[in-house]
């Protein structure tokens, strides 16, 4: 499992010219699932996007999390990003969940986060074709994954 995240400091996602899923002051998170992909590794993931220090305190210092900031995370399916491309120019997505599989865990890790403490968790449309309008804040974007083939 992949997931990139950035700060925003909002989003909003359409499908087909309709907006679906809109969150303000928070994280954008895209998420790639792997074949090899369990629940373990969302839990891993969730808890690790729920508690990393990615937010400016009081002092202007990095300190805190999505949760002590109270923000909003809009987790987003994007199978492209387990994509393998270390040869020709073709990506390969022979290493990509199937589609029951890749929602599944999609939607177990927008759950875990919420468990974990993430109040506003939000979804993007899986399998459809999405736009999203967002503005990055820093950026400040950072890349997790779980450590499988070809990490």
């Amino acid at each position: 499992m992949k997931i990139i995240l950035q700060k925003i400091n909002y989003c909003n996602l359409s499908v087909e010219n309709e907006i679906v899923s809109k969150v303000n002051y928070g994280l954008l998170i895209t998420i790639g699932v792997h074949r090899d992909d369990t629940i373990e590794d969302a839990k891993y993931l969730a808890h690790k996007v729920a508690n990393l220090r990615m937010f400016k305190d009081e002092n202007d210092k990095i300190n805190l999390s999505i949760k002590d900031i109270k923000g909003e995370c809009l987790v987003v399916s994007n199978f492209s990003i387990e994509a393998q491309i270390q040869s020709g120019t073709r990506p390969n997505f022979s290493r990509c969940a199937d589609f029951e599989k890749a929602n599944d865990l999609y939607l177990k890790f927008g759950e875990l986060l919420n468990s974990e403490g993430v109040e506003v968790v939000k979804y993007g449309k899986f399998r459809h074709h999405m736009h999203l309008h967002t503005e990055l804040d820093g950026p400040f974007t950072l890349i997790l994954h779980t450590g499988k083939e070809g990490e």
